[in-house]
């Protein structure tokens, strides 16, 4: 599994609005992007994979939509790797992924680690954002 998401051969994003009809939207279209990648519904990836992603969007709803209007999703695979980010413009970045607890980010650690993926936050370079990007092998 590589960890170099930028070296995927198959890129997609989604810009949509910081909403709670955006889970529903992400998650639907991540799920046409897969299977045109022929990842489908029935891989076992899939269902640790949009847990995760619709996880992440709901945090960006509930906690980024005043300061961020807007998010975007990117969604990449190659041969062996799904990877994943959801931007948002919120300037809080919490550090870490936090490994034990309750909460969103917390079942994104604990889903990422079962399925053997990475989890890894980036703040943008002008400290006003920050992505979430996953990665799971296939």
């Amino acid at each position: 599994m590589t960890s170099d998401v930028e070296t995927l051969p198959h890129r997609h994003v989604l810009t949509a609005p910081t909403v709670p009809a955006s889970v529903r939207l992400v998650r639907e279209e991540a799920e046409a992007t897969f299977d045109s990648w022929g990842i489908t519904a029935s891989h076992p990836t899939m269902g640790p994979a949009l847990l995760i992603l619709s996880e992440l969007v709901t945090n960006s709803v509930r906690h980024a939509a005043e300061r961020s209007p807007g998010l975007t999703v990117v969604f990449a695979v190659g041969e062996y790797t799904l990877a994943f980010a959801v931007h948002d413009r919120h300037p809080h970045h919490p550090g870490v992924v936090p490994t034990g607890g309750t909460g969103g980010l917390a079942t994104v650690a604990q889903v990422t680690a079962e399925s053997g993926g990475t989890c890894v936050l980036r703040r943008d370079a002008d400290g006003s954002g920050k992505a979430v990007w996953i990665t799971l092998p296939l």
